[in-house]
């Protein structure tokens, strides 16, 4: 039976490149999106080229409505959702005295409230079917902690709290649940950085290169094909943060 997937976040970077591999696999995918609509219309149109229809939905996850209409939209469709994969995330990069509450409420919003709004409303399908993956997109940074980008930090590292939680909350009705934490990654989120930034962050790293989504999205293949994986953190990071 064909799988259903929700990835939230999935236009652009880490989500665009899950969008396509599950995609590719035969899994039906609803791809959720906020601003950017212009990227989601040529993932969809990328993806038709090769003969694989794909949902592309607007949704701002970060409140609890629109989280409720994109599961309402993808169960009143396909019936039921096996896959969430929480992936919508923004950052700042700022010192945490410049940090405002606006900040924190928009970057905790987006990057925690969403991920718990979206798993609430998916929990009791995957309940009901006794099977069910939710994958949270962490960082490296919410296990360690990140100089100048201190919300983030909190964000992830609650996601992480989350993720264990709910593992053994959900173990019981056969719904495994895992956070991916990246290092650096190639993606707009890190077009901050200078290439002379790039480079140093490179020679930091003892695999010696900046990683890119799709070393990710193997991970989630792996993640929903394995059985017995949940509540677990797992780094992908090129050995540049080992704890």
């Amino acid at each position: 039976m064909v799988k259903v997937a929700i990835i939230t976040g999935s236009s652009r970077g880490i989500g665009r490149e899950i969008a396509k591999t599950l995609a590719r696999k035969g899994i039906t995918v609803v791809a959720n999106y906020n601003k950017s609509e212009e990227a989601a219309k040529e993932l969809k149109q990328e993806l038709e080229e090769e003969g694989i229809k794909i949902d592309i939905i607007k949704a701002d996850v970060s409140k609890r409505e629109d989280a409720k209409k994109l599961v309402e939209f993808t169960l009143n469709k396909y019936g039921k959702v096996d896959i969430l994969i929480n992936n919508a995330g923004i950052s700042e990069y700022k010192l945490f005295t410049d940090e405002t509450d606006e900040d924190w409420n928009k970057i905790i919003n987006t990057n925690l409230y969403s991920a718990f709004a979206m798993s609430q409303e998916v929990i009791p399908n995957m309940v009901h079917n006794k099977s069910g993956c939710i994958i949270n997109m962490s960082s490296a940074w919410g296990v360690v902690g990140g100089s100048l980008e201190v919300i983030y930090s909190v964000s992830k590292a609650g996601l992480d709290g989350l993720t264990k939680a709910l593992a053994k909350e959900l173990g019981p009705s056969n719904i495994r649940v895992n956070s991916i934490a990246p290092g650096m990654i190639y993606t707009k989120m890190n077009e901050k950085f200078s290439k002379e930034e790039l480079k140093e962050i490179e020679e930091e790293i003892p695999l010696g290169k900046i990683g890119k989504p799709s070393d990710i999205a193997k991970c989630i293949e792996w993640l929903l094909e394995d059985e017995y994986t949940t509540g677990q953190v797992i780094s992908i990071n090129g050995g540049w943060i080992i704890t």
